[in-house]
């Protein structure tokens, strides 16, 4: 099972680049005062994991067959999984609005971190270099959310990348993060097809209403 995890995924739809901006993105809607929920249940959870390159899909078949003879335990990890989800989002997004992470949500990321060292280790990579790897053995269904813990370390320790964490500025309450990769870190919006469209719409017709130009 440990050898079906990676550390990170590939880039999304969304355009965060970073796993723990993707996990972070699990709500639609997240800004608004009526969030969807997306992780409704652990198999949602694998679905996620597997879309983003988290586990194999052979490996998520083999947490699900799990998962179904331990409903309490797959239950639980739901919840944390939540839980971790709503701390790395209100951390990044307090950064974003300059604002002191909260600590609430940095002992609760904190306990992750704990239980994520726990099962980490160093492994060669090739024949010269190193890599983060995982303990042998650890097939627990709550192992699919040790590299979403990691990227949200790596995120928050590194100026660059934290430097460059946006959110969306929908005025409907998208509020989903992504990394701003514009020159001047000028990006307001998760997707200019989306979001960036009803924004530029919004304006146009605010401008026929007042009789303007342009």
């Amino acid at each position: 099972m440990v050898n079906d995890i990676a550390v990170k995924a590939p880039e999304s739809s969304s355009g965060s680049g970073e796993l723990a901006l993707n996990f972070a993105n699990t709500v639609d809607w997240h800004a608004s005062a009526h969030p969807e929920e997306t992780l409704t249940s652990y198999d949602k959870l694998l679905d996620w994991a597997v879309s983003h390159g988290v586990t194999s899909t052979i490996g998520a078949r083999r947490l699900k067959t799990q998962a179904t003879k331990m409903p309490a335990e797959s239950q639980d990890v739901l919840r944390k999984a939540v839980e971790l989800r709503e701390a790395i989002y209100h951390i990044l997004s307090d950064r974003v609005h300059k604002l002191p992470a909260r600590g609430s949500d940095l002992r609760v990321l904190n306990r992750a971190i704990a239980d994520m060292m726990a099962h980490s280790r160093l492994v060669m990579k090739g024949t010269t270099g190193f890599a983060w790897g995982w303990s042998e053995g650890n097939e627990g269904l709550d192992s699919i959310l040790w590299p979403v813990v990691r990227s949200a370390v790596d995120v928050l320790t590194s100026d660059d990348i934290l430097g460059r964490v946006g959110q969306c500025a929908d005025e409907k309450g998208c509020g989903w993060l992504f990394m701003d990769t514009s020159k001047n870190k000028s990006r307001r919006w998760c997707d200019m097809g989306d979001c960036g469209n009803r924004a530029k719409a919004r304006r146009h017709y605010q401008k026929l209403a007042t009789g303007k130009k342009g």
